[in-house]
């Protein structure tokens, strides 16, 4: 999952306003279509980064799969198609 988010680009973006229901609903409309989405805290959000991904995966129901510096990757599998097949 590492290997394969830090490929990507970020999506969504979080500024100053912090974790607002457009930015829930962005990553969720991507998290819908991808599965695995990369995130960037910009810096000026007034929140911590950690405190950000707790947030984000909590409203999201996805799992937190790293955080690297100010990026955040997320996972949710699709309920539909499976995009990523995990390793058993």
């Amino acid at each position: 999952m590492r290997a394969l988010g830090n490929a990507l680009d970020p999506i969504v973006q979080i500024g100053k306003g912090g974790v607002t229901d457009s930015v829930i609903f962005s990553l969720n409309e991507a998290l819908t279509a991808r599965e695995l989405v990369k995130a960037r805290v910009l810096k000026n959000c007034l929140e911590e980064v950690k405190d950000v991904a707790q947030k984000l995966t909590a409203a999201t129901n996805s799992y937190l799969v790293q955080i690297i510096g100010r990026n955040i990757i997320l996972y949710r599998p699709s309920e539909d198609k499976p995009l990523i097949e995990l390793p058993k």
